[in-house]
């Protein structure tokens, strides 16, 4: 796994012994970046359970003014902390529940929403996010799930723009219209 472009384009990451983390696979991640490759640079990203902080570090790599990484397993922190010294990077890396951080976390201009499959945290997460709007004017919500997955509609501002699927996998695009 890989950083595919930008200040650490090459930088090998670190991943994790067995499953309990899933990194997006190469390919769903470079149509993932494709996909955002114009909303990146200057913002203030949200990687929500960010795993190896592949996702995170590649908007860090590509010019984000900042990004946070929340993940609830001591093993998870450990390793993106590896993989942001490994790339040259500082961020704030929080062991912490998802939906607790959500609760005065401040706004973000992208969130990435990548929880474990199964969980059954997508409705909840995506819910908070809309009933608290920590999405900026004109923000995104990208949220991978499998490709079998019913993501839920949002309550205006927000709405879903758009699905993409590679494979089992599904990208789900989410906005916030400026008013």
């Amino acid at each position: 796994m890989r950083v595919i472009t930008g200040s650490a384009r090459g930088r090998k990451l670190k991943t994790p012994e067995g499953m309990d983390i899933r990194p997006t696979t190469d390919n769903v991640k470079e149509s993932l970046f494709n996909i955002l490759q114009f909303d990146i640079e200057g913002r203030r990203v949200l990687d929500l359970f960010a795993g190896t902080g592949q996702l995170g570090i590649e908007c860090l790599s590509r010019g984000a003014r900042e990004v946070v990484f929340i993940d609830h397993s001591r093993d998870a922190v450990k390793i993106i902390r590896e993989n942001l010294k490994t790339c040259g990077f500082a961020a704030p890396v929080l062991q912490q529940d998802a939906l607790s951080y959500l609760n005065g976390c401040g706004s973000f201009d992208l969130i990435l929403v990548d929880p474990p499959y199964d969980a059954e945290l997508y409705e909840p997460v995506l819910e908070k996010i809309n009933s608290i709007d920590i999405l900026s004017d004109g923000g995104i919500i990208l949220c991978e799930a499998r490709r079998e997955r019913a993501l839920p509609e949002l309550r205006a501002p927000y709405g879903k723009r758009r699905e993409y699927c590679y494979g089992r996998v599904k990208l789900a695009l989410y906005s916030k219209e400026s008013v």
